[in-house]
């Protein structure tokens, strides 16, 4: 892996319409030009939440253009070769998965479900603020990882280590 390259990264989710949407347009942003960010899901609602949207404009994020769609679309001859694959709700983690041209890198980053949250306004936007900010976090670790000069073995630990981060859905001791 060179410097000079750019990473493609998909996030998957089962609806791709919260969390998913999320992890893309922060990855896109933070990752400088050096990573392109796509979602997906197993299952997609067709539709992105409007509280990821708000999200996302809140923190000053792109929050515009985001469809969800189905993972098959990065299966399909043609679509960007991966180069890492993250989940990002448990029950896409548990679905069997497309084949994945190039044989990307995959991890779980699990995080709860803002969208499942029941409430007043202000319950289900901290939810949505509580996803981004785990979300966040995790890809901040992942952008500090020296991918050009570390060994493939050295990284499928450190992407483990990054989905059991505060904020996990995992059972740590089942990661690796």
């Amino acid at each position: 892996m060179t410097i000079d390259r750019v990473y493609n990264v998909l996030f998957i989710c089962t609806g791709n319409s919260a969390r998913s949407i999320l992890a893309e347009s922060i990855l896109n942003a933070e990752g400088k030009g050096r990573f392109r960010a796509f979602s997906a899901g197993s299952q997609p609602k067709g539709e992105v939440n409007p509280y990821a949207l708000k999200e996302l404009q809140a923190l000053g994020y792109p929050s515009t253009g985001f469809s969800s769609k189905s993972w098959d679309v990065f299966a399909e001859p043609g679509a960007p070769e991966m180069n890492f694959i993250f989940t990002v709700c448990d029950s896409a983690a548990g679905e069997a998965c497309p084949v994945w041209i190039g044989h990307p890198m995959t991890a779980h980053w699990g995080v709860e479900d803002p969208a499942a949250v029941e409430g007043s306004e202000v319950e289900k936007g901290r939810a949505f603020a509580q996803a981004a900010r785990f979300l966040k976090n995790r890809i901040v670790a992942f952008l500090s990882l020296p991918l050009s000069s570390i060994d493939k073995l050295a990284l499928e630990q450190h992407l483990r280590q990054i989905g059991a981060m505060k904020g996990s859905t995992s059972n740590p001791a089942k990661a690796g």
